[in-house]
């Protein structure tokens, strides 16, 4: 398991990527040291094959913690609905309610339209920068190792639209004060208890639907 300091280190040198924030300025000023790095995480949970630390949810807005809330919608039993303007993910339920997590998003939300699924599911995935972020010198060629410095974090779910992969994430981060922001580079990121929770209760085959501005982006 690494350490913390050696994690912030880590951290401290990532390359910026899709599914990383598009700039630092996410963390306030005040945190900017180690120590204040640190006071986010009260501990660590036994995952395998690494643990993740668990986060100190007295630092985030209550309204950004998972809970049960009451849904209205017409969307079935397992739909994930991404709200772009609220940064909340839901999970709707079957008996008129929904798991509703707080996210962080991408600066412009989501660039594709239409319906997508989950194609695939990572526990503890690997990471391959996208040509164009390549291009763009946002981050260098190269797969990206599996662990708790990796930008898709504990898990990560791999949304399709028929057999092309939209090369859009939700997925875990080791930036938890960017839950409820709007600043990763496109993908939906949660904080790695979150990840790994709706990893569990979702299948490959899962219909994701994004909302803003009230209106579905279909």
């Amino acid at each position: 398991m690494t350490s913390r300091r050696a994690f912030f280190g880590l951290l401290a040198g990532l390359p910026l990527a899709a599914c990383q924030s598009t700039q630092m300025a996410a963390v306030p000023p005040q945190q900017a040291a180690d120590s204040d790095y640190d006071r986010w995480y009260i501990g660590t949970v036994k995952d395998e094959p690494h643990d993740y630390y668990l986060v100190d949810r007295r630092l985030m807005k209550p309204e950004l913690a998972r809970q049960v809330v009451p849904y209205k919608g017409d969307q079935r039993a397992g739909t994930i609905i991404v709200d772009i303007d609220e940064r909340f993910l839901y999970l709707v339920q079957d008996d008129g309610t929904a798991v509703r997590y707080g996210v962080g998003v991408g600066r412009q939300g989501f660039s594709w339209r239409g319906v997508a699924r989950v194609g695939r599911k990572g526990k503890w995935p690997t990471w391959n920068p996208t040509t164009t972020m390549v291009s763009l010198k946002i981050a260098s060629s190269g797969t990206r190792d599996a662990g708790i410095d990796n930008p898709l974090g504990a898990r990560a779910l791999y949304l399709y639209q028929g057999n092309r992969d939209t090369l859009f994430r939700i997925h875990g981060t080791n930036e938890p004060w960017s839950i409820g922001e709007q600043v990763s580079s496109g993908c939906v990121r949660m904080l790695n208890e979150d990840i790994v929770d709706l990893y569990e209760r979702v299948p490959v085959g899962a219909t994701v639907l994004v909302r803003r501005n009230g209106r579905w982006r279909v």
